[in-house]
């Protein structure tokens, strides 16, 4: 179930709000420009999709947002636990870190974890199935895929070379909860 979880960003030990709502969710992130949206499937899509199956069935979604925003590009992510370089890959974004634009993720199935730091604020952005989330470009933030990662994402781009991750050097995502 989706979640978000608000923490004080010197205290990770007490939540100040928590909710698994969606509208709740939606409302809390839109007061902070994040977007939250839940989306469905035009299709069934199987037990292990292909990234073709994934982006048809979301197409119509995907067409909204770039004439929205005017998205250049997007495509298809997964990784598994099976996958040799899961705790390598974990561990990169889990500092803290801004991007050039925002960060769109849609997941298709499993889940992950957005972290975000925002003015004196962690929000924690629990994403399963049908999630959107859109964090905005300079935002800082991480992400927590888990010790066990298992999901399927669609990524869009403004312009991919812009989604390089800058690090922040903060310590701050070291205090807060993480995926299992």
């Amino acid at each position: 179930m989706s979640a978000l979880t608000i923490f004080s960003d010197n205290d990770a030990s007490q939540p100040t709000w928590h909710g698994t709502d969606a509208q709740k969710i939606a409302r809390q992130l839109s007061a902070k420009g994040v977007r939250f949206e839940r989306w469905q499937a035009d299709q069934a899509l199987g037990d292990n999709p292909t990234p073709d199956a994934v982006l048809a069935a979301y197409q119509h979604a995907i067409a909204t947002l770039v004439a929205e925003k005017g998205y250049q590009s997007w495509d298809v992510i997964s990784l598994r636990a099976d996958n040799p370089q899961k705790a390598a890959l974990r561990e990169k974004f889990l500092s803290e870190h801004t991007h050039g634009e925002d960060e769109v993720r849609f997941f298709v199935e499993g889940a992950g974890l957005f972290c975000l730091h925002i003015g004196n604020e962690v929000y924690q952005v629990l994403c399963e199935k049908n999630d959107l989330i859109s964090v905005p470009a300079g935002t800082p933030h991480w992400f927590d895929m888990g010790s066990e990662p298992n999901f399927t994402a669609i990524r869009v781009f403004d312009n991919p070379e812009g989604w390089i991750a800058q690090f922040t050097g903060s310590s701050i995502a070291d205090g807060y909860p993480r995926l299992a």
